[in-house]
Protein backbone atom coordinates (compact mmCIF):
# COMPACT_ATOMS: atom_id res chain seq x y z
CA UNK A 1 0.00 0.00 0.00
CA UNK A 2 2.92 2.31 0.71
CA UNK A 3 6.19 2.17 -1.12
CA UNK A 4 9.29 4.31 -0.80
CA UNK A 5 11.87 4.16 -3.55
CA UNK A 6 15.25 5.85 -3.32
CA UNK A 7 17.32 6.82 -6.32
CA UNK A 8 20.23 9.00 -7.29
CA UNK A 9 23.06 7.27 -5.50
CA UNK A 10 26.42 6.80 -7.10
CA UNK A 11 30.13 7.37 -6.93
CA UNK A 12 31.35 10.88 -6.17
CA UNK A 13 34.75 12.35 -5.47
CA UNK A 14 35.40 13.96 -2.12
CA UNK A 15 34.22 17.55 -2.13
CA UNK A 16 31.61 16.83 -4.74
CA UNK A 17 27.84 16.89 -4.58
CA UNK A 18 25.04 14.45 -5.10
CA UNK A 19 21.29 14.49 -4.67
CA UNK A 20 19.36 11.42 -3.71
CA UNK A 21 15.61 11.18 -4.03
CA UNK A 22 12.85 9.26 -2.35
CA UNK A 23 9.55 8.89 -4.12
CA UNK A 24 6.53 7.65 -2.23
CA UNK A 25 3.52 5.89 -3.65
CA UNK A 26 0.31 4.74 -2.10
CA UNK A 27 -1.46 6.45 0.75
CA UNK A 28 1.07 9.12 1.54
CA UNK A 29 -1.18 11.98 2.57
CA UNK A 30 -0.94 11.13 6.25
CA UNK A 31 2.86 11.17 6.43
CA UNK A 32 3.96 13.43 9.24
CA UNK A 33 7.72 13.21 8.99
CA UNK A 34 10.10 12.04 6.30
CA UNK A 35 13.63 11.14 7.20
CA UNK A 36 16.92 10.09 5.72
CA UNK A 37 19.17 7.57 7.39
CA UNK A 38 22.38 5.96 6.30
CA UNK A 39 24.21 2.80 7.10
CA UNK A 40 27.84 2.05 6.46
CA UNK A 41 29.23 -1.50 6.48
CA UNK A 42 29.59 -2.82 10.00
CA UNK A 43 27.81 0.14 11.54
CA UNK A 44 24.33 0.85 12.78
CA UNK A 45 21.89 2.84 10.76
CA UNK A 46 22.23 6.48 11.72
CA UNK A 47 20.05 9.51 11.38
CA UNK A 48 20.94 12.03 8.69
CA UNK A 49 18.05 14.45 8.23
CA UNK A 50 14.31 14.79 8.61
CA UNK A 51 11.56 17.09 7.41
CA UNK A 52 7.98 17.62 8.55
CA UNK A 53 5.02 17.12 6.24
CA UNK A 54 4.67 20.83 5.52
CA UNK A 55 8.38 21.26 4.90
CA UNK A 56 8.68 24.04 7.43
CA UNK A 57 10.85 22.18 9.92
CA UNK A 58 14.05 20.39 9.12
CA UNK A 59 16.53 18.54 11.29
CA UNK A 60 20.06 17.41 10.67
CA UNK A 61 22.66 15.28 12.28
CA UNK A 62 25.66 17.24 13.45
CA UNK A 63 27.86 15.32 11.06
CA UNK A 64 26.04 16.67 8.01
CA UNK A 65 24.72 20.01 9.21
CA UNK A 66 25.73 22.77 6.85
CA UNK A 67 26.55 20.34 4.07
CA UNK A 68 23.30 18.46 3.45
CA UNK A 69 19.88 19.88 2.71
CA UNK A 70 16.60 18.00 2.92
CA UNK A 71 13.61 19.18 0.93
CA UNK A 72 10.39 17.86 -0.49
CA UNK A 73 8.16 18.27 -3.51
CA UNK A 74 4.63 17.42 -2.54
CA UNK A 75 3.42 17.44 -6.12
CA UNK A 76 5.84 14.64 -6.92
CA UNK A 77 5.56 12.88 -3.56
CA UNK A 78 9.30 13.10 -3.39
CA UNK A 79 11.81 13.94 -0.70
CA UNK A 80 15.31 14.97 -1.61
CA UNK A 81 18.62 15.00 0.15
CA UNK A 82 21.16 17.26 -1.44
CA UNK A 83 24.64 16.39 -0.29
CA UNK A 84 27.45 18.88 -0.73
CA UNK A 85 31.09 18.88 0.28
CA UNK A 86 30.96 15.13 0.47
CA UNK A 87 33.52 13.28 2.53
CA UNK A 88 34.62 9.65 2.38
CA UNK A 89 32.92 9.08 5.73
CA UNK A 90 29.62 9.90 4.05
CA UNK A 91 29.88 6.62 2.17
CA UNK A 92 26.88 4.50 3.06
CA UNK A 93 23.59 3.15 1.89
CA UNK A 94 21.08 5.94 2.23
CA UNK A 95 17.54 5.06 3.23
CA UNK A 96 14.45 7.19 3.31
CA UNK A 97 11.76 6.62 5.88
CA UNK A 98 8.30 7.89 6.68
CA UNK A 99 6.14 7.98 9.75
CA UNK A 100 2.46 8.67 10.16
CA UNK A 101 1.20 11.09 12.73
CA UNK A 102 2.77 11.85 16.04
CA UNK A 103 5.30 9.57 17.64
CA UNK A 104 6.85 9.75 21.06
CA UNK A 105 9.98 8.25 19.56
CA UNK A 106 12.30 11.05 18.43
CA UNK A 107 12.70 11.64 14.72
CA UNK A 108 16.37 10.70 14.85
CA UNK A 109 15.62 7.12 15.90
CA UNK A 110 14.86 4.44 13.35
CA UNK A 111 12.02 3.22 15.55
CA UNK A 112 10.08 6.40 14.89
CA UNK A 113 9.32 5.44 11.30
CA UNK A 114 6.69 3.19 9.81
CA UNK A 115 7.96 2.72 6.27
CA UNK A 116 11.38 2.33 4.71
CA UNK A 117 12.81 2.35 1.24
CA UNK A 118 15.27 -0.15 -0.17
CA UNK A 119 18.22 2.23 0.00
CA UNK A 120 20.59 3.74 -2.51
CA UNK A 121 24.36 3.45 -2.36
CA UNK A 122 26.45 6.59 -2.06
CA UNK A 123 30.19 6.16 -2.35
CA UNK A 124 32.60 9.04 -1.84
CA UNK A 125 36.13 8.46 -3.03
CA UNK A 126 39.23 10.21 -1.73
Amino acid sequence: QVQLVESGGGLVQAGGSLRVSCTASGRTFSFYTMGWFRQAPGKQREFVAAITWNGYSTYYADSVKGRFTISKDNAKNTVYLEMNSLKPEDTAIYYCAARRGYSSVPYYYTGAYDYWGQGTQVTVSS
